[in-house]
């Protein structure tokens, strides 16, 4: 029997279904996405419909290819930051089936349609079919829900090619690996097109906007939410053009994403250089030599090899590199010079802790090696962050003193990484012990965004609820300025220190007991089949 499209949705289906009635949390949190996906949905919807209301034929010229650039935009670069991509399909699962590449491709574009994301995404933008009804009539609305329809194809192909592309990168244990850095590049050059257009829209330079919305027009991004628009003002020549433009880019990043999910299954990776034997034994060799020879320098220098070896730890530290630069950067440059952006920075400290919110999901099965050797709740915790923080602190001090050079204002440098370290150990504090409690497994796959139904839900509640308590836990350090004066430019660094590592002592302390009582189900929870 052929294998059809068909197939893939009833597979799709089916295992999500299974997986809703294996465990409860999943329910749960597939109630709450419905909930989100629900409101996104009737915003969306309405946001695209009100130049139709209003019957402003500039404002949806402006509106309808800036709004489907955005939500091209999120499809491309969400499932990298925050939720991942449900791959209940893991193509690598597929690799021993006779399935031609065409087949399996198509089977599971579809199949990544059906889903929560996908049905907010086309309703809300059933509000540009609104729209172009009311300005151009029967022929835009049709145009119109053809171009929503194919903006769709679009933002699912762009999804998985992009995730895929970076999962085949970071398999290799080269850590500048050419892709990545290409691939983090590109992305950094498209953030800044998207809030220059946002900040002209503040300015009221609608001029500027809407020039910036008429190339756009012409882009991937925006073209196909733009054709009723065009049939309505008179410019029907243009469809076929913008129609051609986005089925190109559908079939370039179909082809892009069949060549990496292709590499995906077969599940190569890079072999490194022999290194030179050393004196020491090789045990000693694990354990870098300015950590104690104990059992936390030991479970440090594990952590600290994992999360830049192991693909899904170390994607996280290079998304975390790239927003952790160009958020407080960009802002430092966009907005008011003379301040140095200490919420900003606040924020990206406690984005970084944030990275451990699952920090046990990670691992899986893997992580019963140290419940079977009886390590203390507060030595497994105290050693995982202390080997995350080697690479989050210097990143976190480079981004400081470069906002504080930037500002114009270097004497503000103390101040600002006692704020960064205040935020950090709070951010530390609010995830060490959620990770133990609200831990979820992750797929057993090759791709490092892959995220089981539910899995990204998961992930952007805890994302948010950790970000949410640092940024309540640190506001008091913010009226130090205003309370002491200059006096905190100095005051700022130690009192910052002191408050991020008490906060951190008092999180570990809560945690570490909740591990050694909880260690066993947490181990079966992130061990559960997926």
């Amino acid at each position: 029997m052929a294998v059809r499209v068909r197939h893939f949705v009833r597979l799709k289906l089916r295992l999500t279904a299974n997986g809703l009635r294996a465990q409860s949390w999943r329910m749960v949190l597939f109630v709450l996405g419905v909930v989100f996906a629900v409101f996104g949905a009737v915003a969306g919807y309405a946001a695209f419909s009100l130049p139709g209301m209003i019957e402003e034929q500039r404002a949806a010229e402006i509106v309808m290819p800036l709004g489907g650039a955005l939500i091209v935009l999120g499809w491309m670069f969400l499932p990298l930051l925050f939720f991942g991509v449900d791959e209940s399909l893991d193509p690598a699962r597929f690799a021993l089936l006779p399935l031609r590449r065409t087949a399996l491709i198509k089977g599971l574009l579809v199949a990544s349609l059906v889903g929560l994301p996908a049905l907010a995404t086309f309703a809300g933008t059933l509000g540009m079919v609104h729209t172009a009804a009311r300005l151009g009539g029967p022929a835009a609305a049709l145009t119109e829900l053809v171009g929503v329809a194919t903006g769709l194809l679009l933002c699912a192909a762009i999804s998985r090619a992009v995730t895929s592309a970076f999962s085949t990168a970071l398999r290799s244990r080269r850590a500048r690996d050419l892709a990545t850095v290409l691939l983090a590049a590109t992305a950094a050059l498209i953030g800044p097109l998207q809030f220059a257009a946002i900040a002209a829209a503040e300015c009221a330079d609608w001029g500027l906007v809407g020039t910036v919305a008429d190339v756009v027009g012409w882009t991937p991004l925006g073209a196909p939410y733009s054709l009723g628009i065009d049939v309505a003002a008179g410019r029907a020549w243009a469809v076929p053009v913008k129609f051609v433009v986005v089925a190109a880019s559908i079939g370039l990043l179909l082809w892009w994403w069949s060549a990496t999910a292709e590499r995906a299954m077969l599940g190569a990776a890079g072999s490194g250089r022999q290194r030179v034997a050393s004196r020491r034994g090789p045990v000693a060799e694990l354990v870098p030599r300015w950590l104690p020879a104990t059992r936390f320098g030991a479970l440090t220098a594990r952590e600290m090899r994992y999360w830049w070896r192991e693909t899904r730890r170390r994607t996280s530290l290079i998304i975390f590199a790239e927003v952790g630069v160009f958020l407080p950067v960009f802002v430092t440059v966009a907005g008011d010079s003379t301040t140095a952006p200490t919420g900003t920075l606040a924020f990206v400290s406690a984005l970084a802790a944030v990275t451990l919110a699952n920090q046990f999901g990670f691992e899986g099965s893997a992580y019963a090696a140290n419940v079977v050797a009886g390590v203390p709740g507060r030595v497994e915790l105290a050693s995982r962050a202390a080997g995350f923080s080697v690479y989050a602190g210097p990143s976190l001090l480079t981004i400081t003193v470069l906002v504080g050079v930037l500002t114009g204002r270097p004497a503000e440098i103390p101040a600002l990484l006692g704020t960064v370290a205040a935020a950090y150990g709070v951010g530390l504090a609010i995830v060490l012990p959620m990770s133990v409690r609200a831990a979820f497994p992750l797929p057993d796959t090759t791709n490092p965004f892959a995220m089981s139904s539910g899995g990204g839900m998961a992930k952007g509640l805890l994302s948010l609820a950790a970000l949410v308590g640092a940024a309540l836990a640190t506001a008091p350090l913010h009226l130090g300025p205003g309370l002491i004066g200059d006096a905190w430019l100095w005051l700022g660094l130690p009192v910052g220190v002191a408050y991020g590592a008490a906060a951190y002592m008092i999180g570990l302390r809560l945690a570490g007991p909740l591990l050694d009582r909880r260690a066993p189900e947490l181990l079966a929870t992130v061990s559960a089949a997926q």
